[in-house]
């Protein structure tokens, strides 16, 4: 006679016995059956009840003790034993048990196969089978089950195929429970070939069969195959399980089809499964990952049963939905509860916290996980680190980022994605540097991330690196990497390079959309911008705030005035916001019509900003319009909070090109009583995948002597092409040879004679700057493109200018 694994005798290892008594008189007869499997030796017997007990109550060591001083051990003591040290982990010691045997059997065999795989070491699961067929003892149907349960995505196919090899000839591929774990097991490693193989051939099918096939297909993403093969199982005759129907859901969520899992919803609650918890959640998942968290939460109420994960998926839901509030009382509720407080979703809850920059909630939170030892959970680790990132907090999250014993790329994305948030973007390089240097490789989040951060310090080298880290990675085909890919083309100035990545994107989402219309509007190109816009609509994708707030841009740096308002009066569908009165206002303003400007500001239902008033600032400078500009200029004036000096110089600059020095001068002495200064100009250039940053009348760069050379010798090709500088620029009352020698050196131009005297001739030239191009600044660029005969980009506040053989791609409209 055979025992299973946890020492209980079944039908798969008994023989039939025909007892000459009844059953309740056997029930109290002295025969042991415990006697009968020690073979009658009543010491043995005893201890082994005495073995058992002790393992039952937790008492390994003194079970350990006891085993040593039997003096009679069979079968069953090794199996009492060697089961409870692979049940509490110490798999060490179970298999010097195990190798002290006498005589091992299938049955021992397959105690410490399970063993490996319930603490999900798959590789030492299939070493042990393997001993176990050259020791030529033969597997039964709990061996193989048991082997197969383990499989995972870190399993080579071949290991999987040669044990079939094994089930097939030991004739176990007609038993349901060994073709059910052979087919979960081809699923697991991503076989699908393979299961639908077995699947097809198996001679008879149940609802694990059916659950275990439409698992895979879901996992896969094949999501329709999925429903359709539940569709045959219902046609079959197989009853479904609540296993079956959470699988189903999982397909359904994959295919974004909410009406069909309303109709899944009925069947469920006609098939009286609606009560089954496992089900239950299954559905409010579904839900609220489809902006339904209002049935998600009718449901939760309704349920008569709830466990830790009905409240797991209902905080995180309304959390999506950004009903923060409603997110942390069923929170506070879940803590009333008895439910194991180690389960709690921690990670979510310290994901709120850094999106609300709550230091105070995150440090609550951290001090209950301690309390529960979740921290234990890699996702709870990462969150803590991600939270004290994002509240600036750097020390505390490079402190638990430390202590991480196994590293994968979550928490090195959360710290880089920190960095890149708060701007410290050579930082966030040094920490992916770092990241690859540990031989970590990034996802689709960390490129992402990491390509913001070369976007915004305009680094092409690495972008490209980046790029070809993607393609080697396969993670060029994701559209949040694509996304960002295409931002940093654009931002580094090549639009052609954007242009090529989102026509080769395999999928587009709104934010594809959104970047390549902001691309088009940067550069000022209008007409792409519209053309772009309409394509976007006709994709069937559904244009956001973003959408349109970005064509209105385009249009604003075209003059497209008319084409501009039209798709302002179009946005009956969109809240309008504050950004599109600013983009609408600045349009007519920068077209002169001013009256129009001011009539939409008057209307519109919020107070004007900062932003919006110091662009109708620029455009009254550009058409002279003194009493607009300050109207504009006292409105901004007696805003509590300014950003920066920029409207005090727009307006210095006013009244210095009207010669009113005396005003010049009052606004000068305003804007130092309130202690606004104005921002240090700079700009930079990569030059050898090295960035240099300049300022104006910049002394300090290892070539400046070069550099100020350049810049005389361009200068008297320029005074040949017939330039002449316009000094209006200068709000300084200072005499004409002064503001000359000024305007020379300022920070785009140093940067651009930098980049001719180190770069290949005929080479393109991308700077960039923190603040607006001056009008004198812009003009020169455009005669030194022409002399020197190559393309110079520069990237200011506002916009590109492409520099090409005396023109500038912004046609002087800017």
């Amino acid at each position: 006679m055979r025992l299973c694994r946890s020492g209980t005798t079944t039908t798969a290892y008994r023989k039939r016995r025909w007892l000459p008594f009844p059953c309740s008189h056997y029930t109290t007869n002295t025969m042991d059956t415990t006697r009968i499997k020690t073979g009658f030796h009543p010491n043995t017997s005893r201890s082994n009840f005495q073995l058992k007990d002790l393992v039952a109550n937790g008492q390994l060591a003194q079970a350990h003790q006891l085993f040593d001083q039997m003096r009679h051990r069979n079968t069953h003591s090794f199996y009492t034993l060697i089961s409870a040290y692979v049940n509490s982990g110490n798999l060490a010691r179970a298999r010097a048990l195990f190798d002290d045997m006498p005589v091992r059997t299938e049955v021992s065999w397959t105690i410490l196969i399970g063993g490996y795989s319930k603490h999900n070491q798959p590789v030492g699961a299939f070493k042990l089978y393997a001993e176990m067929c050259r020791w030529g003892t033969p597997p039964d149907d709990v061996t193989f089950t048991t082997l197969f349960s383990c499989c995972n995505e870190t399993l080579m196919t071949k290991t999987i195929t040669q044990v079939h090899s094994h089930v097939i000839k030991l004739g176990f591929n007609y038993t349901l429970k060994v073709c059910n774990s052979l087919l979960d097991a081809y699923c697991k490693t991503d076989t699908l070939e393979l299961a639908n193989q077995v699947f097809t051939e198996m001679l008879t099918r149940d609802s694990v069969t059916f659950n275990a096939m439409i698992t895979g297909y879901s996992n896969k993403g094949l999501n329709n195959q999925a429903i359709n093969l539940f569709i045959e199982m219902q046609n079959s005759g197989v009853i479904p399980s609540e296993y079956t129907f959470a699988a189903v859901i999982c397909a359904t969520m994959g295919l974004n089809d909410v009406p069909l899992g309303l109709q899944f919803h009925t069947l469920v609650i006609k098939s009286n499964f609606i009560w089954n918890i496992f089900v239950s959640n299954s559905f409010l998942d579904f839900y609220s990952k489809h902006d339904s968290i209002d049935n998600a939460k009718q449901l939760f109420d309704e349920m008569t049963l709830l466990d830790c994960v009905s409240y797991n998926v209902i905080i995180t839901g309304f959390a999506w939905a950004g009903r923060l509030k409603e997110s942390l009382n069923l929170f506070h509720e879940l803590q009333l509860t008895s439910f194991d407080r180690k389960q709690f979703p921690f990670a979510t809850m310290l994901s709120l916290a850094a999106n609300e920059t709550n230091l105070k909630m995150g440090r609550q939170i951290h001090a209950q996980i301690l309390v529960t030892e979740a921290n234990s959970d890699i996702q709870v680790s990462n969150a803590l680190v991600d939270m004290y990132a994002r509240c600036n907090k750097f020390e505390e999250a490079n402190v638990i980022f430390s202590s991480l014993l196994n590293k994968n790329s979550v928490p090195w994305t959360a710290i880089i994605s920190a960095y890149v948030q708060k701007g410290f973007y050579n930082e966030a390089l040094d920490i992916f540097k770092q990241m690859r240097e540990s031989h970590v490789y990034g996802d689709q989040a960390t490129f992402a991330s990491t390509l913001r951060a070369s976007s915004n310090l305009t680094s092409l080298s690495l972008g490209k690196q980046l790029h070809s880290c993607m393609i080697t990675s396969g993670c060029i085909s994701n559209v949040f990497c694509g996304s960002s890919l295409l931002d940093m083309y654009a931002k580094c100035g090549h639009i052609k390079d954007a242009i090529q990545v989102f026509d080769e994107m395999p999928l587009r989402n709104i934010v594809s959309w959104n970047t390549m219309l902001t691309a088009y509007a940067q550069i000022g190109d209008g007409e792409a911008t519209i053309q772009t816009f309409n394509k976007l609509v006709n994709s069937g994708v559904k244009p956001d705030s973003v959408s349109f707030l970005e064509v209105l841009t385009g249009c604003s740096h075209s003059g497209l005035v008319d084409e501009g308002l039209s798709y302002f009066k179009s946005m009956t569908q969109i809240v309008v916001k504050r950004e599109h009165y600013a983009s609408i206002v600045d349009l007519l303003c920068r077209c002169g019509r001013f009256h129009e400007a001011e009539k939409i500001m008057d209307e519109m239902p919020f107070d004007p900003d900062e932003i919006m008033l110091t662009s109708v600032l620029r455009a009254c400078r550009i058409y002279k319009n003194q009493d607009f500009a300050k109207r504009m200029a006292d409105a901004l004036f007696n805003m509590e909070v300014l950003r920066d000096a920029g409207a005090y110089i727009t307006m210095s600059s006013i009244y210095a090109e009207a010669g009113q020095w005396e005003d010049v001068s009052k606004v000068k002495r305003e804007m130092k009583n309130r202690g606004v200064k104005k921002l240090p100009a700079y700009s930079w250039v990569e030059v050898n995948h090295e960035v240099h940053v300049f300022s104006a009348n910049d002394r300090i760069h290892p070539r400046i002597g070069e550099i100020w050379e350049k810049i005389d010798v361009l200068g008297r090709k320029m005074e040949e092409e017939g330039y002449k500088a316009d000094t209006s620029v200068i709000v300084q009352n200072v005499n004409e040879d002064v503001k000359l020698e000024s305007l020379k050196y300022h920070s785009e131009r140093l940067a651009i004679a930098f980049a001719l005297i180190s770069t290949p001739e005929g080479s393109r030239i991308v700077v960039m700057k923190n603040l607006r191009a001056c009008v004198d600044c812009h003009s020169a660029i455009k005669v030194i493109s022409k002399i020197v005969g190559r393309d110079i980009v520069v990237r200011d506040s506002s916009r590109f200018h492409h520099f090409k053989d005396g023109c500038c791609s912004c046609g002087d409209y800017w």
